[in-house]
């Protein structure tokens, strides 16, 4: 059997794998507390925990890193694979598995600030569902009865905004939901004033605005929760966030955007003075109107009058023909009266003259038998001692018969 080289039994003691890697925890810990490293976010993973596990990558290493829950709260921008940042934190070993691990506690997109780069994506996102669509855009009452407004109660923006109303249009009336706009807290306060407002049901338009200010001092203005009270409110909503050349996410959801609070009370009500000119003007071109339509109508009465016959002339001439008319008829039924009274009496005279009674006139006489009264036209019809009854033109007799000649 071989003998072991002299070197191992000169070895020093062996180390267990947790002896080991606390010995290289402590070393990571005493050199690697507080590191700041660049690099590329590869593999983001967002559990329900809530806590953030990625990759830093550069072009030839990689560094599994994690942020827990607490810090990852804290950030401004929504983390992406592909993001190049700048991570602080502190570098240990995850003894369980053996993995070196980058422990982050703060971590900044490189080049755009985090602030801006958490602007854009939420550009992006509200952009995507069409909060900024020019169609969805309402357009302002003309004359609104009732102006809401949501901004410092103390401040040069509600001033400036009741100056102008009041200028403007004394008989519209404002109502005020005092909101924070700037600060801790401020993006929640103007939501809920702007839901207040639509709850509360008067308002025909919402003022949505603040004075001037740095970006900082705008910062609620560009929070989602400002903006999705917006796109939700019931009525039409002017952003009036004063300043002229940066666009906030207010200014791009709300129906109108006005440059100053000045500006927006200028757009949501008209001027009285110029609105009783309009009037005036309405009712002037009303008035030449109407004229322009009653002479046309009387100008096309004359020419009807010049066409249309005076119907009392028709009148008179339709009765006097109906007098001819009538006078004819009698003339007409007299002739036919005349004429039928001439032929009754020929007629009569010719009944007359063929009438029996006219030959009993005559002379002669009708002999009848009794009692049958059968007329006698023949004498051989007869026997002695018959009886016949006689009818005189005048009376009548009764005879016997004794003796018959044929």
């Amino acid at each position: 059997m071989a003998t072991p080289p002299a070197l191992w039994s000169a070895r020093p003691p062996t180390l267990s794998v947790s002896e080991l890697t606390a010995q290289i925890q402590a070393a990571l810990e005493a050199d690697f507390d507080d590191v700041w490293v660049d690099g590329e976010i590869s593999g983001l993973r967002i559990p329900a925990s809530g806590h953030l596990y990625f990759i830093l990558k550069d072009e030839h290493s990689q560094l599994r890193a994690v942020m827990f829950r607490g810090y990852a709260g804290l950030l401004r921008f929504r983390p992406e694979d592909g993001l190049a940042v700048t991570a602080r934190g502190r570098v240990n070993l995850y003894a369980a598995r053996g993995d070196l691990q980058l422990y982050v506690s703060l971590m900044e997109p490189q080049g755009l600030g985090a602030q801006q780069l958490a602007l854009e994506q939420l550009k992006a996102t509200l952009a995507a569902e069409g909060l900024f669509a020019p169609e969805r855009k309402r357009p302002l009452p003309f004359f609104p009865r009732c102006v809401g407004v949501v901004t410092a109660l103390h401040g040069a923006a509600i001033h400036d905004i009741l100056t102008i109303l009041f200028q403007r249009c004394p008989y519209t009336r404002v109502l005020i939901r005092p909101a924070k706009v700037q600060g801790i807290g401020a993006e929640v306060d103007i939501a809920a004033a702007i839901r207040d407002l639509n709850d509360h049901g008067e308002a025909e338009v919402i003022i949505v605005g603040r004075g001037g200010g740095s970006r900082e001092d705008l910062r609620a203005f560009n929070e989602e929760v400002v903006a999705r009270a917006i796109a939700s409110s019931a009525v039409p909503v002017v952003a009036a966030v004063g300043h002229e050349i940066d666009l906030t996410i207010a200014d791009l959801v709300a129906d109108r955007r006005a440059p100053t609070p000045t500006a927006a009370a200028e757009m949501v009500v008209p001027r009285w003075d110029e609105l009783q000119r309009r009037i005036t003007a309405g009712q002037q071109a009303l008035s030449t109107a109407m004229a322009r339509v009653l002479l046309a109508r009387r100008t096309a009465l004359v020419h009807l009058r010049r066409r249309v016959r005076d119907p009392r002339q028709r009148v008179v001439m339709l009765r006097q023909r109906l007098y001819v008319a009538m006078a004819r008829l009698r003339a007409a039924l007299r002739g036919q009266e005349e004429r039928a009274r001439a032929r009754v009496q020929e007629l009569a005279t010719v009944l007359q003259s063929l009438s029996p009674l006219a030959v009993l006139a005559r002379g002669y006489s009708l002999a009848r038998t009794l009692p049958a009264g059968q007329i006698v036209r023949d004498a051989a019809m007869l026997r002695p001692g018959d009886s016949l009854r006689l009818t005189f033109a005048r009376g009548e007799a009764r005879v016997r018969v004794e003796a018959i000649e044929v």
